[in-house]
């Protein structure tokens, strides 16, 4: 019926059969051809006391040198804004205004600390950016040598002037109630940096790509074989190398960040203490979690989440997890014969 038409309408179109015919032959083959020309580049550097390494498939006169500089300047316009070793750092200025007096915040800053809003209020306070006098009081963050367990009411004075509750974000101004009431946005700082460089990439047009800072991943697209990105969980056992794996799951479109209680912590009289705060007890965390992954949409939210678990019963934690929309969870307890037991979501996406 179409060798027909052809001729019907002009003598030379009887070239648009076998045309028709060829290309369709042809043409999965020239996509496949397109694909596997893409070369894959590594991009790494330092960034927020941490490295960053970063994959990306791009055509082959790709300048990973420009690419890499405006990652930089990214990283560093981040670390200036949240970081709590910066004395001008805007976070820190921010700590040192005074209750009542509206503060006028970059973007960054306001779109973090609305991201931070939102985890105190989905995790019920479990998440709590205000706890950095009781990371200090005990030891964390600081060189001073703790000798013995901080009184419970020094704890208890403390507590009275944390809460990201007592911080009123509005329209380009923010407050906080107290004086003395300091950010330490440390746990989702690295999160928010991969969601930033993330966005940057796609902005330049980068349809596959891995980012990771500190342990805090994000994959996008897939790999130069058409498969989806692998990550692999840690052991979360201090007496394990650094390299050994628990779990190895998939990631398409989705970031993934872990916390655990496992390496970094303090001693005191021989007893050894998380360098996880529980804000609502100002007390290190003494849940059984010692290794908490959430995969979200955003590596922020999953940072935050992740940490959040790591305070909370695991139940609890699993029931918040999966009445969460595109949000899964992985946990992992230590049980009273000093075994691995580990709890997922209901959608975990497990190999």
């Amino acid at each position: 019926m179409l060798l027909k038409l052809c001729f019907k309408i002009n003598n030379y179109k009887y070239f648009i059969l076998p045309f028709l015919v060829f290309f369709l032959a042809v043409f999965p083959s020239i996509c496949l051809s397109k694909t596997l020309l893409e070369k894959k580049y590594l991009i790494s550097g330092k960034t927020m006391g941490t490295f960053y390494n970063i994959q990306v498939f791009g055509k082959n006169n790709l300048n990973t040198f420009i690419l890499k500089q405006k990652i930089d300047m990214r990283l560093k316009m981040i670390n200036n804004t949240m970081s709590c070793f910066l004395e001008n750092s805007e976070l820190s200025v921010f700590n040192k205004t005074r209750a009542n007096i509206f503060f006028k915040p970059s973007i960054d800053f306001f779109f973090i600390l609305k991201k931070a809003e939102n985890l105190f209020k989905i995790t019920n306070g479990s998440w709590d950016g205000t706890v950095k006098p009781l990371v200090k009081l005990w030891g964390f963050k600081t060189k001073k040598e703790i000798l013995k367990i901080p009184e419970k009411k020094l704890i208890n004075n403390i507590l009275k002037n944390t809460g990201f509750n007592k911080i009123h974000i509005s329209k380009n101004k923010i407050l906080k109630q107290n004086s003395l009431l300091s950010l330490d946005l440390g746990s989702i700082a690295k999160g928010y940096g991969v969601d930033a460089v993330s966005k940057l990439l796609k902005n330049h047009g980068f349809k596959n790509f891995f980012v990771e800072i500190g342990g805090e991943v994000f994959a996008f697209g897939k790999k130069r074989n058409k498969k989806f990105w692998k990550v692999g969980i840690t052991m979360p056992l201090k007496n394990f190398q650094s390299q050994s794996i628990y779990k190895k799951i998939k990631l398409n479109n989705k970031a993934m960040a872990t916390s655990g209680n496992y390496r970094n912590f303090i001693k005191i009289k021989e007893k050894e203490f998380s360098h996880i705060i529980n804000p609502k007890t100002g007390y290190p965390s003494t849940s059984k979690v010692i290794s908490a992954s959430v995969i979200a949409d955003t590596c922020t939210f999953a940072d935050g989440l992740a940490t959040a678990l790591m305070v909370m019963k695991y139940k609890k934690g699993l029931k918040l997890i999966n009445k969460l929309k595109n949000t899964e969870c992985l946990i992992i307890i230590k049980t009273k014969n000093k075994n691995l037991k580990n709890f997922v979501s209901k959608n975990f996406p497990e190999i």
